[in-house]
């Protein structure tokens, strides 16, 4: 999207875009526009209720007219530790939701509850209870988790019925509008009934579309009874897996739906598994769902809603048109920025933070943490710190700030402090802002990330307080000659060329003569030379396995080393591991697992097993290191230096912030900047407060 798409007042949108404001009716209620936030994890769940409750507080308040939970666990007996999601197990549980509802209703918005019975996803680590499900076989979990469910009987199907109508009332009761049925991702019981991959069932349940979708049929109706006039009930269900016909196809799920079509007050169309509905944009362009979903429309008189990434405003509305969808679903959009409907409406979009695709919000639910964004440093701080994605408080003091550096940290620092109000002085050694995102855009699949500084850019030609300095490498005694009174230095840091990293934390040896890279290198325009190429990748995140595939694209026979089992092993944090994997492999990369690299020479490179210890050589014109990186912190390191100068200069503070400080993620880096912004000129907390807010357990009274 671009800034001439429009800009300004309400009055400056483009009439095209009107259709994407009309109110949809969903069932019994209304949604004010056609934007959609269906569910999505976040790590917080039943740990977190009200950091959770203001997160999606600020979706509503952003124009979301549906704000939908993640899944929640309707019954103990169903359970997905080690993640963190909701829970509805009794009405304990109520308060907790109707907290989010009423923050939901704060700002006008529908609140949607996607209740999940997890069955064969569910290793029930906690409950201890036995797993069910269609049929014998292993929990299909993320982990191998050495635990098998039982196919469930007659009574059994009987009773998860009752426990789902008993959730019902309960989200009924909590105050949500729309109560989902959850047949989709592979993640849930009814999804398993739905598929001859995991139901081999040859009673009324199994065998026949009709007897697979029994029981979505029986739940739905039931929710529908039990509700009334007062919910909407949505199906969410995935039109294809992926498998052809192993799995479920698109041809077979649209008999489903066409089987049910106007049963359910709305469709919420997806892919399954969960990794392929919300691929990284490293796999997969905005809309990669679209020939999937097309056609779900013509099946039902229902409200249909899918996702895609979606990006393009005139893609959105074009959806709306030729009827394709009726509501622009969105998860990973509406996190980079929960304001994107408002900023449509308005016509501000030079305003939008574009999704760029990486999926570190995924990370969140996958670590257990607090989901948190590369674009929206804000996300899941709404309550803990009181940050807003759109609104940061005004200036406390008429003091001036420096910025070194225009990478992510340095221009998300620049534009929060010109919003607050401060004259911001921003000095960048390049000629062009961006530092770390500018690089890596450049590289095989993460040309979208260049998002990152494009938003940032943008944000600071509207601020006449933030002035702008290049070709401005800065000494210490530049900066104690300005005479600005904060100095925050943001210099980045550099790819280590030494194999220190997770596995070596000293200098490996390296012969003289040895042709020896880092990341930093090739990123910079010096590339490897001759055509063997070993990658040692102890980073583990996507650095390696993009350094190999761009060599593999230039020619090189590239060998990929890793002491990892696999292959960018991190990254099943953002569920893209496996096509990593493939991607090299189709590309002709040796993958070489449980290896690292522990001596270098002219023409060759010495490998151990990290079982064995045993040693291999193998031959390689040059290596190329992806081990850990170096903070770029000389000036940082000058500065504090020469602090007994601080005084006479009219400095006050100077702190490094972002890879500076400790060489992270592209999320730490805009986290780092917008943390600088937000705590300058505030109070710090006394001794022993935290710096956030937290949610206690209850302790409940000891008994016999």
């Amino acid at each position: 999207m671009s800034a001439s798409e429009g800009q300004g007042s309400r009055t400056d949108r483009p009439v095209r875009h009107d259709i994407l404001f009309e109110p949809v009716k969903i069932g019994p209620v209304t949604a004010r526009n056609r934007f959609y936030q269906v569910p999505h994890c976040n790590g917080m769940g039943y740990r977190d209720p009200t950091a959770l409750a203001h997160m999606r507080g600020v979706k509503a308040e952003g124009g979301w007219a549906v704000v939908c939970t993640e899944q929640v666990e309707f019954h103990h007996t169903s359970e997905i530790t080690p993640f963190i999601e909701l829970r509805l197990w009794d009405d304990r549980d109520i308060p907790a939701l109707s907290r989010m509802v009423d923050k939901i209703h704060e700002h006008g918005s529908l609140a949607g509850i996607e209740l999940a019975y997890n069955g064969m996803n569910g290793p029930n680590l906690y409950s201890r209870e036995v797993p069910m499900g269609p049929a014998h076989l292993p929990v299909a979990t993320f982990t191998y988790d050495p635990v098998q469910a039982r196919r469930m009987d007659l009574e059994d199907i009987r009773n998860v019925r009752k426990w789902h109508l008993a959730a019902v009332r309960r989200a009924k009761t909590a105050g949500f509008d729309l109560i989902y049925v959850y047949a989709a991702h592979a993640l849930g019981f009814l999804h398993h009934f739905l598929s001859r991959r995991y139901n081999d069932r040859v009673d009324e349940y199994g065998g026949s579309i009709e007897n697979r979708i029994r029981l979505m049929r029986e739940i739905t109706e039931e929710t529908k009874d039990a509700v009334g006039d007062t919910c909407a009930v949505p199906i969410r269900i995935s039109v294809d897996e992926l498998l052809g016909e192993g799995g479920l196809y698109k041809e077979e799920v649209e008999d489903m739906i066409g089987l049910m079509a106007d049963l359910p007050d709305l469709w919420d169309v997806t892919l399954a598994g969960w990794e392929n509905d919300s691929r990284t944009s490293r796999f997969a362009e905005e809309g990669a769902q679209e020939p999937f979903i097309d056609g779900v429309k013509r099946l039902t008189t229902k409200p249909v809603v899918g996702v895609g990434r979606y990006t393009s405003v005139d893609r959105m509305a074009s959806l709306v048109r030729k009827g394709v969808l009726d509501m622009i679903g969105a998860a990973r959009p509406s996190i980079a920025d929960p304001f994107l409907p408002k900023k449509i409406e308005e016509g501000r979009f030079e305003d939008i933070r574009e999704c760029i695709g990486c999926n570190i919000c995924v990370s969140g639910d996958f670590t257990m943490s607090p989901i948190r964004c590369t674009q929206n440093p804000t996300m899941a701080e709404e309550w803990r710190k009181g940050w807003h994605p759109e609104r940061i408080r005004g200036a406390e003091s008429d003091k001036p700030v420096l910025i070194v550096g225009g990478g992510p940290a340095g221009l998300e620092a620049a534009q929060a402090l010109g919003k607050r109000g401060y004259a911001v002085t921003l000095a960048e050694a390049g000629t062009e802002l961006g530092g770390r995102v500018l690089q890596e855009a450049k590289l095989p699949g993460l040309s979208v990330w260049v998002r990152v500084a494009d938003y940032r850019k943008m944000q600071l030609t509207q601020l006449p307080n933030v002035e702008t300095y290049f070709d401005s490498r800065l000494s210490a005694e530049d900066v104690l000659s300005f005479g600005i009174p904060r100095i925050a230095v943001a210099t980045g840091a550099t790819w280590r060329a030494d194999g220190v990293g997770h596995y070596h934390t000293q200098p490996i040896e390296i012969e003289e003569g040895a042709a020896v890279y880092s990341p930093s290198h090739v990123m910079a325009g010096t590339m490897p030379e001759g055509g063997r190429v070993v990658v040692f990748d102890d980073d583990h995140y996507y650095m390696g396995g993009v350094m190999a595939e761009l060599l593999a694209d230039k020619g090189c026979d590239v060998t990929y080393v890793t002491p990892a089992s696999e292959a960018s092993t991190w990254t099943r944090a953002t569920m893209e591991q496996h096509f990593i994997q493939k991607r090299l492999i189709e590309k002709g990369v040796s993958i070489l697992s449980f290896k690292a690299v522990v001596a270098i020479g002219p023409g060759n490179a010495s490998l151990a097993c990290m079982f064995t210890d045993r040693i291999e050589e193998i031959a390689a014109d040059s290596v190329v290191l992806v081990t850990a990186r170096l903070p770029d912190e000389a000036l940082y390191r000058d500065l504090k230096a020469r602090e007994t100068d601080w005084a006479d200069a009219g400095i006050e503070s100077v702190v490094a912030i972002g890879d500076c400080l400790a060489p992270a993620t592209i999320a730490h880096a805009t986290y780092a900047g917008r943390r600088y912004a937000e705590e300058l000129d505030a109070e710090p907390p006394a001794e022993g407060v935290l710096p956030f807010k937290r949610e206690i357990t209850e302790l409940l009274p000891l008994t016999e």
